[in-house]
């Protein structure tokens, strides 16, 4: 399968909307730029094309090929200027940033005064909405020209500028290495996943408390509090202390509620820390509050004041239709669940450019998981297949593991016998390449073994013995994590009371609830 060729600027245009496309050409106008000039024709030929394709582009004579390099660049950059110029990417950051450049300007033809006056503002502007590294610009620019507009305040401007100075740069030093550590931590989690045994658990537990500042949580700021909240999140989800990942991911969603001006000016943050507080709770199995907190988030997103660009529309899409499968897994509604494949599906087409391909895998194992549910076990294995088949992709093991564990049983129960053996061995082979399974899938891999060769009326049996040696594990608290991808336990009682899948987990919600 031959890839789409990728290419920056064919990218950027195609990710433009009628109006930025309007605009821009708007602003090539204002240029007085002829109609007819090279880069606004290599614009119009990228903006009809649908797959970019160097040759036919060289074919229509607008340039040389030793040329088309640098026109390129000079659209590119023609493009980011128009999109930096519209209404719709202006927010409080480009506006600071904006003021800093003016009083740049003002301060190189010398006009000390106005350019001071415009970074006071700019600067207040800053420090009000917590963009500290560039209030700390700002102050050491303002101390540059205190230093050559000399008036008779200058004693008592300089100390306070230094103590201005001081105070952000301890910030920005404190933020920067909360930063890093979350940072940090979430490498970790990509390159180890979740901590298997108490050996584990104290490494990153060490790791974590070695390289943790101190911080007096009474003075620490908004952007502060959010990098640290960040950090004892990921140590929580590393950790597989769940209950800890709620706490800090609430932490989190609620200091922005407590200042929802930063909601504006941070929106992936806040997008990105509602997911995080979704994920925990639906490892916690705690529906209703699952359920209420994405449909607020929901309905935040819909707002007209809630800045919808093409990135964070985007990330909303990818969060809550990520969670509106896990909400049907939480139910057992999995036949109620079929008509979200299709328009999960349909926005995948739209987003193709702006969503990771991990993130797609992702979705094709909720919808595989979906149609295992609802007993549609030949279109569940159709999804697992693209994952499977996907050889360029470095996806997580984990999820590549429960993949063909997945892909397995649904061949089983669709009754594909012809080709089971093989299955069950490449499946095997798979495994046992992995380093530190779970003994959930240790234990798995011994009842693959031996599955090709149980007589039918002998199955029964073995599903019960194999039932009781995975119910030791679900309680454990690192064994657990393996039930979250791929339900065994409910697999094996269907096959045990003779009952779908989807009605033993309906059942089990249902008496869960009850229950409380």
């Amino acid at each position: 399968m031959t890839r789409e060729q990728k290419d920056n600027l064919f990218v950027l245009v195609k990710s433009l909307s009628k109006s930025e496309k309007r605009q821009f050409k708007l602003y090539v106008g204002r240029l007085g730029v002829n109609e007819d000039s090279k880069f606004l024709t290599l614009f119009n030929i990228l903006d009809k094309i649908s797959v970019y394709d160097e040759a036919s582009i060289l074919k229509k004579g607008i340039v040389k090929k030793q040329q088309l390099s640098n026109l390129k660049a000079h659209l590119y950059k023609q493009i980011l200027i128009s999109l930096r110029l519209n209404p719709s990417h202006q927010n409080i950051r480009i506006q600071i940033r904006e003021q800093l450049d003016f009083a740049t300007i003002l301060y190189h033809k010398g006009l000390y005064k106005q350019s001071l006056k415009i970074l006071d503002k700019a600067k207040n502007l800053a420090i009000t909405n917590e963009e500290k590294n560039v209030a700390y610009e700002i102050v050491e620019l303002e101390k540059v020209i205190e230093s050559q507009y000399i008036t008779r305040s200058l004693n008592n401007r300089a100390d306070e500028l230094s103590i201005q100075a001081k105070e952000l740069s301890l910030q920005n030093v404190l933020a920067s290495k909360l930063s890093n550590l979350s940072l940090q931590l979430y490498g970790l989690f990509l390159k180890t996943g979740y901590v298997k045994n108490d050996e584990e658990h104290q490494v990153i537990t060490n790791y974590f408390n070695d390289r943790l500042p101190k911080y007096d949580i009474d003075k620490l700021g908004f952007r502060e509090k959010l990098w640290l909240y960040k950090s004892y999140l990921w140590y929580s989800f590393l950790t597989v202390d769940f209950l800890s990942c709620y706490k800090y991911a609430s932490k989190w969603v609620d200091l922005f509620y407590k200042n929802k001006d930063q909601i504006i000016l941070n929106p992936v943050f806040f997008l990105r820390g509602n997911h995080y507080l979704l994920e925990a709770l639906f490892y916690l199995r705690q529906y209703e509050k699952f359920k209420t907190t994405l449909f607020q988030l929901e309905e935040i997103t819909k707002e007209k004041w809630f800045p919808l660009d093409d990135n964070n529309e985007s990330l909303a899409f990818l969060f809550i239709y990520n969670n509106k499968f896990n909400l049907h897994f939480l139910e057992g509604s999995f036949n109620e669940g079929l008509p979200l494949i299709d328009e999960v599906l349909e926005r995948l087409k739209n987003y193709k450019n702006r969503i990771d391909e991990h993130h797609i895998m992702v979705f094709y194992y909720k919808i595989a998981s979906m149609y295992f549910g609802a007993g549609e076990n030949k279109k569940c294995i159709y999804y697992l297949d693209k994952i499977i088949s996907n050889k360029s992709l470095q996806m997580r093991e984990d999820l590549l593991c429960f993949s063909r564990i997945l892909n397995l049983v649904a061949h089983y129960e669709a009754g594909l016998d012809y080709n089971l053996d093989v299955l069950i061995k490449s499946t095997y082979k798979f495994l046992i390449k992995m380093e530190d399974l779970y003994e959930v899938q240790i234990e798995f891999i011994k009842f693959l073994r031996v599955l090709g060769d149980i007589y039918p009326n002998e199955v029964k049996n073995e599903f019960i013995k194999l039932h009781k040696k995975l119910k030791e594990f679900e309680n454990d608290p690192y064994e657990s994590r393996a039930f979250l991808y791929l339900d065994i336990i409910s697999w094996l009682e269907s096959k045990i009371q003779n009952k779908p899948i989807g009605l033993v987990i309906r059942n089990k919600f249902h008496e869960k609830r009850l229950t409380k």
